[in-house]
């Protein structure tokens, strides 16, 4: 049996699971954060702190492990969050890296819409400001966590960013949705880094248009990962990918821009965004992330 087959007969397995079978997803908010169960076990926690830069989740915790696949801040990168939504260099603002004064995306109140079931649902809205002047974008995130097996978890965003007036966004690599990954998975660390076209570490992925890309390593209970698939409705697919063998991806056009090297968008314009992430016990072979990735285009 070929490896592609396989691939796809496992994840057919997955997609096939009876929703009576699946286990039931909660979320609660407490206070500035949002927690999510699925079954007996914490997944993850959703947080919009009034003193944090950006909204964002941690942990993100494997469904095979319990420990979270992503990582938070350290002395060299305090700017990365684990898994969140970001940009520096906005019409001269700073929406990424440490200093509120520079700039901070705010939750207006994020809301549990759906819980209880085989999946829970968040909405958030945000406005991007600093102070002295006007916000540049307000955007929305329609959070959908599901677990299609036991050996999966799933995130799914959808992100809508309305421009309040001309922005103008500098070439940064510190842009949009990105994974800070938990040091013991990371290829500096013996893990493995690979993308959809099959290229590894860094120094094959870096600046490659690739719809997903997967960081994996070995723990004590066997190979955990976690994937950002790119949906192709989103805008600028499939983005190329800013990647660091220290543990960093993110699907970015603005840091691989032509033309002056400046994204500009039109006051009234909406981007639209849409990723998934996937939380995965075995290799991307195993966990059958390139046929999941096939049937998420179909969504």
């Amino acid at each position: 049996m070929n490896r592609r087959f396989l691939s796809i007969l496992l994840a057919m397995m997955q997609v096939v699971v009876p929703l009576t079978l699946r286990a039931q997803v909660n979320a609660v908010r407490i206070g500035n954060r949002i927690d999510v169960t699925i079954g007996d076990k914490f997944f993850t926690s959703y947080r919009f702190q009034d003193d944090e830069k950006y909204p964002f989740f941690f942990p993100v915790n494997s469904p095979v492990s319990g420990g979270s696949v992503t990582s938070m801040r350290n002395g060299m990168y305090p700017h990365h969050s684990s898994l969140f939504f970001a940009c520096d260099r906005v019409n001269g603002g700073n929406y990424w890296q440490e200093g509120l004064e520079r700039g901070r995306i705010v939750s207006l109140g994020a809301r549990v819409l759906e819980t209880g079931g085989d999946k829970a649902v968040i909405l958030d809205e945000c406005i991007w400001k600093r102070p002295d002047a006007e916000a540049p974008i307000r955007d929305r995130r329609l959070i959908t966590i599901t677990s299609p097996s036991q050996s999966l978890f799933q995130l799914d965003f959808d992100i809508e960013m309305d421009m309040l007036m001309d922005v103008t966004i500098e070439r940064t690599n510190h842009s949009l949705f990105s994974a800070r990954i938990a040091e013991d998975l990371t290829v500096k660390q013996g893990g493995c880094m690979v993308n959809s076209n099959g290229n590894t570490s860094e120094k094959g992925t870096f600046g490659d248009s690739a719809p997903w890309m997967d960081c994996y390593g070995k723990r004590q209970t066997g190979i955990e990962g976690i994937a950002i698939l790119q949906h192709p409705s989103s805008r600028w697919y499939p983005s190329k990918w800013f990647t660091r063998d220290y543990g960093f991806m993110s699907p970015t056009p603005i840091w691989f821009v032509e033309d002056g090297g400046k994204t500009e968008l039109k006051k009234g314009e909406t981007v639209h965004l849409r990723y998934r992430v996937l939380v995965h016990g075995g290799t991307p072979e195993e966990a059958g992330i390139s046929a999941l990735f096939d049937a998420f285009c179909q969504e």
